[in-house]
Parts: structure tokens; C-alpha cells; sequence
């Protein structure tokens, strides 16, 4: 789980269709040169409709953002702001901000006929850049300033109001949108670099300042082509009061974090990645959040967007407050939030944070702390349906988009379509393998033959859901130590491990995903207050490590066998699983075409074992692709000469076999000639 510190069927489908058209509305032309109808699109007033509350209360409006918060009008020939807040509890509703004094008595909303318990109004004359928040005046008579919660833009902390913002852009991104469900697909690379954007990298003539949006729209993206990753996976964007929270404490479900500048350098950002054919995926927390005074929290005086009950709207880990899943007016607030990255922001996917807590009532709960389902069960129905309804909105609207879950537990078919019973995510993240992988890189190698089961343990359920293979910040953090930290013996056999590891990791099945810095063997772990240590690359064992990562993230990209196939078990065949003893992984990854088929050898000693026989396939030469051991990544130069030739003796029963060299502590990945 990412922490963050302190502070049915058709006719869903059916619904589905409807909410989308409320977005725009369409007209028939019909031009006198033509026999066909042209469909003219007219965008559709921020005016809430009677079917916008109808589709409120059946919990199936995803997009309140172009109905509530504050939007740029013109109404009557005035320009002004329209605002719309969701308040049901509340006694009065007025607008405050710099135009007015701050005074809570002057701009009022009127809370409208149906009793949904939306207030909205017209304020002239404001325009792009008006500071707000919205006074509540409670039925206990208390007086709170919030936020707006479907705000497009806000003050950077510890400032807390809102801003209207008009977010328009002109994307430049038409080529990669048009093609995305061919970059974006399951069955093709997926190499996510992780970052947290305000500590990748920082600006020391700035005083150590986080980049910008528009500083990484430079930067950051032309290091993640460098370095050969097919996607990127921002840790949370969204606004969030306490940077220490690594943004998983989120206040704006609609606004970018204003630490690193405005809605469109964002975009920008997006933008630029997508033009470098790079995929974006945003990180987005509908499990909890904070109970800072300006944020959801007790919103109108009452327990609106969280449980009331403590027992299920209150998150002991994070000492913050979880969603309450059965409102539909919460359900649509969410899901609308996720709509509104892949619309507005154009987000190529969404990792959905702490699935695992949404799912089971007694999540991080002691007996009696917690309140059992229907069934008498820990299962949180309410959740459960909307994890199901957010993928299916999702999914049906959006070409080409990977919904990814980060789920520790058992839970069966997290990654299957709803209609078969599943969650109807398209990936998991594997914190099986990763736990079973860190524990055993951790052991010296005298010792990994007692654990060989850790290495080969995955593989049992390996295609029982579509997982990414992912080492994340999470890793690297309190108290855990960096990647390299983790790996046993002197510098030489630290760095040798590191690579291992990452090369094993491609070999495996499965998408990647690893965080920033370990790519070049960051010593230190990682703090969110401070730049990666990019100081390290002027020494050899660093460069050849990141140069390590990059030819992998190429060899990867230009060889389906290593992505094509990664969710059957058709895509992967054991060679030697067996030699314990020896510490020697071998098999073959597979893609649609036979000959693409790879051969992957991992020694996970340090010792060189000459004439290592290993079965393969077919008879011929087989090219050496790669090897961690080489010259240029600062290895020994253990090697097999850049070939080897299969000969007609037989071994582990296959009519081939090739006498290897392993390198020590070295992974070797070989194909076979045409």
C-alpha cells in the first residue's frame, strides 16, 4: 500500500452512453452538396439540468465537473462565474474571496427546488484568477471555509482557497491519442519509470527548489526517452496540503498540485510526453483523505463524503477519513474525478491506490474495531460495487487506457472483466513477487539455495491476473534502504545483484514497473525533500548500471517475446527451475512468432560456472543479446564470445543444448539466428 504520512451490464452500459452525451450536445446539418447529415457539436451549458440530478441520485453522473465548482460564463450579456457546491446539510452558502472582502454576507448561493442539496449561483463580473473559497454556515450554527471539492486550480499550501480557472488547452498530442489503444495495449512493452515529481530532480541555483511542470516537460522527458521507458507513472498530482504525504493525502480530486505551477504546464508536461510517444499514468487515491478543515472533511458539518460510522470511515493507518462507497452522490464525485484526468489531462491510465484497504472492512483493524458485512462477512460490499462501476464507466468511454491496481491481498480476478466476475481492472501490481525477489536478493548468496522456492514460487499463480511486476517507492522508504542497499557483499557484488535483479525482471512475465534513482544505484533512500543523487553518475559503477537499464528498456521494446505474451502461461516456459544448488535460473520467453523465442540464464552466484549446459529448442546459433556482466556496464566480462552454437545433444529434454559461460552474479539473455 502507498503510504502517505500524517495529517448490471447492458443496462449500466446503457446509463453509461447517457452520461457521456450530456457533455455535448449534437445537431443535424444537412449541407446542400451532400446527401449525409453533418453532426455539429455545440458544447452544453454549465446549467444544472433535471437530468443531471436524476443521474446524480442513480449514481451515474461522471462528469460534475462540468456542472459543479466555478465555471467562466456569460449570462444575459454579464461575464462572471457560475458556482455550483453540493452542501445538503448546510443553513447558508455564500461565496468569499478577495473580490468581496472576504465578507460572508454579500455573494450568497440559493439552494435549488429538487432538494438535492446543491446550492449555485451567478457572480458578475469575476473572471479567470478570482481567489474563493465557500462559507458554510452548519445546522449547529458553526461557520467553515472550504475549498471547493471539483476546483480546477488552487493556492500553493499552506494557502488553501481556490482559484477559477478556465483549463483549457491546445494539445498538440493528435497523432499519439489517435493511435494510443496500439501503444497502450496489453500485449505490447510496458517499462513504467515511477516518479515523484518534486524530488526527481531539483534546481540548485533555485535554493534546492522543486522543477517545475514546464522545467519536466523539458527535463524529465527527454530523460525517459534517453533511457528507452515506454511509459511514466506520476506519484499523485492531485492537490494535496502536505507535501510529505507524497500526494497520497489528496484535497483537490480536480486540481493539479500547484507546488509546480498551473493546470496547463501540467498539460503541457502530458503533452510533451505524448509527443515522445511516452504513455502517462497518474496515480489517483479513492480509498481515503485528509482531514485538513478546508478540504471534504466534515464538508458541511456533517460526515458528507466520509463514513459517519468511525468504524468504516476512519483509516487508523493514515489517520485519515475513507470515502463512504454507498452515497451516490460520492460514487459520482469519484468516478467523475477519474473521468476528468483521462478527459481534461488526457492520462493514458489511472494506478489506483490502496485497493487492498477499499476492499475488506477489517483493514488494519482489530476484532471489534470493525462492523461485518450483510453476511456477517469483511468484504466491503459498498466499495466492491464501485470499483466495478468505475472500471466499467471508464473503460467504456476511454480508447486505449489501463486502469492498474495496487492490491496486496488474495483477492481473486482484480484484473478480470466485471462480466466474468472480476473487478475489471486490466493489471495488479505483483507485491507477491516483489516480497518473495527483495527477501531473496537480500540473503547472501551462501545462503539463496535454502530460498531457491522465492524465485520460483510466482510462477504458480503468475497468469492467475494480468500483473505488473513492480518495484516501487515503497521500497525504498522508512527505513527500508535503496535497491543497492539491499543487496549483499562488497560494491563490485552490490552493483552486480542490482543488475541481476533488474535484468531477472525483464526475463520474467509480467509489465515493469521500478522507481527513480534505482536505475543508477542510488545509495541513499529516497527523500521526498530532496533531488536524487545525480552526482553519482560521474563513477564507473553507476553509469554502467544506468547504461545497464537503458539497453535492457531497448532490447525490451525491439523483442516481443518479452512483452507480447506476458498474461499466459503460453508466453513462458521453464528450462531448469530445479538447481538449488547451484543458484541457475534458465527458460524461455515466448512470443505470437516461434522464432522470437528468448532464452534467459541467470546465475545468482558469484561464482563462474564454466560449459553450463542448457537445453534449448532449436538447433543453430543463438546470439547473445545482452549480458550484466559486460565490459560497459562495469562488469568482469564474463561472456560466451557475443554466440554460442547449439549442438544436437540432447538436455533438461529438449533434441538441443548450449554450453554457457555464466558470468557471476550475471543474467544472460540469448535468441537464436534466423
Amino acid at each position: 500500500m502507498s503510504s502517505g504520512i500524517i495529517s448490471s451490464g447492458s443496462r449500466r452500459k446503457a446509463k453509461t452512453s447517457q452520461v457521456l452525451s450530456q457533455q455535448k450536445v449534437s445537431t443535424d446539418v444537412v449541407r446542400v452538396d451532400e446527401k449525409k447529415p453533418v453532426r455539429e457539436e455545440k458544447d452544453v451549458s454549465c446549467k444544472i439540468s433535471d437530468f443531471d440530478i436524476h443521474l446524480v441520485r442513480e449514481g451515474n453522473h461522471f462528469n460534475l465537473y462540468n456542472k459543479l465548482g466555478a465555471h467562466l460564463v456569460t449570462e444575459n450579456g454579464v461575464k462572471g462565474v457560475r458556482f455550483a457546491v453540493w452542501a445538503p446539510n448546510a443553513n447558508k452558502v455564500s461565496v468569499i474571496g478577495d473580490f468581496n472582502g472576504w465578507q460572508r454576507e454579500v455573494n450568497f448561493l440559493s439552494s435549488r427546488y429538487d432538494s438535492s442539496g446543491i446550492w449555485e449561483g451567478f457572480i458578475p463580473q469575476l473572471g479567470h484568477g478570482t481567489v474563493y473559497k465557500y462559507a458554510i454556515e452548519t445546522r449547529q450554527g458553526w461557520q467553515l471555509e472550504k475549498a471547493d471539492p471539483v476546483g480546477f486550480h488552487s493556492e500553493i499550501p499552506p494557502k488553501s482557497a481556490s482559484i477559477v480557472w478556465d483549463i483549457k488547452h491546445e494539445w498538440h498530442d493528435s497523432a499519439w491519442m489517435k493511435n494510443r489503444h496500439e501503444h497502450n495495449a496489453l500485449n505490447k512493452p510496458m517499462s513504467v519509470y515511477e516518479v515523484h515529481p518534486g524530488s526527481w530532480m531539483r534546481s540548485p541555483e533555485d535554493g534546492g527548489r522543486a522543477l517545475t511542470y514546464l522545467e519536466m516537460a523539458d527535463k524529465l522527458v527527454e530523460y525517459v526517452k534517453k533511457m528507452g521507458y515506454t511509459h511514466v507513472e506520476l506519484m499523485p498530482v492531485m492537490a494535496h496540503p502536505f507535501q510529505g504525504s507524497w500526494g497520497y493525502q489528496t484535497v483537490g480530486y480536480f486540481a493539479p498540485a500547484s507546488f509546480f505551477g498551473s493546470p496547463q504546464d501540467l498539460m503541457r508536461l502530458i503533452d510533451k510526453f505524448h509527443q515522445n510517444e511516452i504513455a502517462v499514468i497518474l496515480d489517483w487515491v479513492p480509498s481515503h483523505f485528509p482531514n485538513d478543515g478546508h478540504g471534504l472533511w466534515q464538508f458541511d458539518g456533517t460526515a458528507l463524503y466520509e463514513h459517519e460510522d468511525m468504524r468504516k470511515g476512519f483509516h487508523p493507518d493514515w489517520k485519515s477519513s475513507i470515502f463512504n462507497y454507498g452515497r451516490v452522490e460520492v460514487r459520482s464525485f469519484l468516478i467523475s474525478s477519474a473521468m476528468f484526468w483521462l478527459d481534461m489531462y488526457h492520462a493514458d491510465g489511472l494506478r489506483v491506490d490502496g485497493v487492498a484497504s477499499m476492499l475488506y472492512l477489517d483493514y488494519s483493524r482489530a476484532e471489534g474495531e470493525w462492523i461485518p458485512n450483510c453476511f456477517g462477512g469483511r468484504e466491503n460490499f459498498e466499495a466492491i460495487d464501485f470499483i466495478k462501476r468505475l472500471n466499467e464507466a471508464v473503460y467504456s468511454s476511454h480508447t486505449g487506457i489501463q486502469m492498474i491496481a495496487e492490491e496486496s491481498t488474495a483477492w481473486t480476478k482484480v484484473s478480470k472483466p466485471t462480466w466474468d466476475g472480476g473487478l475489471g481492472f486490466s493489471m495488479k501490481w505483483n507485491m507477491g513477487w516483489m516480497n518473495d525477489t527483495l527477501v531473496y536478493f537480500s540473503k547472501d548468496p551462501i545462503y539463496r539455495k535454502y530460498h531457491h522456492n522465492q524465485l520460483t514460487f510466482g510462477l504458480l499463480y503468475a497468469f492467475t491476473e494480468n500483473f505488473m511486476m513492480s518495484l516501487s517507492h515503497d521500497e525504498v522508504v522508512h527505513g527500508k534502504g535503496s535497491l543497492i542497499r539491499k543487496m549483499p557483499g562488497d560494491d563490485w557484488q552490490k552493483f552486480a545483484n542490482l543488475k541481476l535483479l533488474f535484468g531477472y525482471m525483464f526475463g520474467q512475465p509480467g509489465k515493469k514497473l521500478h522507481f527513480m534513482g534505482g536505475e543508477f544505484g542510488q545509495w541513499d533512500e529516497w527523500n521526498y525533500q530532496s533531488s536524487l543523487d545525480w552526482h553519482l553518475l560521474q563513477w564507473a559503477p553507476h553509469q554502467g548500471a544506468q547504461r545497464w537499464m537503458q539497453d535492457l528498456n531497448n532490447m525490451y521494446r525491439n523483442q516481443p517475446a518479452l512483452y507480447q505474451d506476458d498474461f499466459n502461461y503460453t508466453g513462458f516456459e521453464w528450462i531448469d527451475c530445479g538447481d538449488w544448488e547451484g543458484g541457475v535460473l534458465t527458460f524461455l520467453r515466448k512470443g505470437y512468432d516461434p522464432d522470437d523465442t528468448i532464452l534467459v540464464v541467470c546465475n545468482f552466484t558469484p561464482t563462474v560456472r564454466e560449459w553450463y549446459n542448457v537445453g534449448v529448442p532449436a538447433g543453430g546459433m543463438w546470439k547473445e543479446l545482452l549480458n550484466s556482466d559486460a565490459k560497459e556496464y562495469n562488469g568482469s566480462g564474463v561472456g560466451n564470445a557475443g554466440r554460442v552454437m547449439a549442438t544436437n545433444s540432447s538436455a533438461h529434454g529438449r533434441p538441443f543444448s548450449v554450453s554457457l559461460k555464466l558470468p557471476p552474479l550475471g543474467v544472460l539473455f540469448f535468441k537464436r539466428e534466423k
